[in-house]
């Protein structure tokens, strides 16, 4: 193979691959913004025209989402709930109007979750979370019952909303023991004056905090590691013809040389 033609070849590897994930990026682009615009309309009650967005959205997934092959199973799964859901908070009147904000927010969350690559919308959650969770261990070191009951289902609501983003980020074991630990402390909430229960809520604040403090990186493409694997090794194989080229052409040269004299 000629130096030219490998050298072609680089480019025609890199700048097609380089153009596939800018039409991914692109496409990802639109569907976190079609979730943007239907969480403003729905925050200002324009529940048609949300309707209506989040119907495109639909088309859209499905047509360059599913079809495409861009998501893994599992955000195919929590992002299809997802807009489930937020569909209908937009479609049933008389659902109360924070908790349709509260539905078609995890939407958006969850779609931003799928398009960003390092700082996740859900993060900035942080501070409700927590906020919500402090009360619920003020409740239960005062011993008050329905002050604990009533806090703990403000935070189950809070969390709610960022849960689907979390199941696009987070590894599964790891979500799993938050999951595990949130279930058990509302599945026993009567038990919430029990010595140990201190214990239970310490552990699971800790994990919350480190969720916010230490969410998983993304994983990189299999298919984006595939093309660095190949413009690396056409780089080498490039230089290390180019060398041998140059050496064999030396050593003709010489012989030439060494043949006249």
């Amino acid at each position: 193979m000629k130096p030219f033609a490998v050298i072609l070849l680089f480019f025609c590897l890199t700048f097609g691959a380089c153009s596939a994930y800018a039409s991914s990026d692109s496409t990802l682009a639109e569907l976190d913004q079609m979730a943007d615009e239907a969480l403003q309309l729905t925050k200002f009650s324009r529940l048609e025209e949300a309707k209506s967005i989040l119907e495109r959205f639909a088309v859209r997934f499905s047509e360059q989402g599913v079809k495409d092959g861009k998501f893994t199973m599992d955000e195919l799964r929590v992002l299809t709930a997802s807009h489930h859901e937020a569909l209908r908070a937009v479609t049933n009147i008389n659902m109360n109007v924070d908790e349709r904000i509260r539905l078609v927010t995890s939407f958006r969350l969850a779609a931003d979750a799928i398009s960003s690559t390092h700082q996740p919308m859900w993060i900035e959650m942080e501070a409700s979370v927590m906020k919500d969770f402090q009360e619920v261990k003020n409740a239960a070191l005062e011993g008050d019952k329905q002050a604990y009951n009533q806090n703990l289902n403000s935070f189950l609501a809070t969390y709610t909303v960022i849960q689907p983003s979390l199941k696009i980020d987070l590894a599964a074991d790891k979500l799993q023991k938050l999951d595990s630990k949130i279930t058990f402390i509302d599945r026993y909430r009567s038990d919430f004056s029990e010595q140990e229960w201190a214990e239970h809520l310490d552990s699971l604040e800790q994990d919350l905090q480190k969720i916010f403090s230490n969410p998983d990186e993304d994983e990189a493409d299999p298919s984006l590691w595939w093309v660095i694997s190949m413009t690396g090794s056409i780089i080498v194989l490039t230089l290390s013809y180019v060398s041998w080229r140059k050496y064999k052409g030396e050593r003709q040269r010489r012989k030439r040389k060494d043949s006249n004299n």
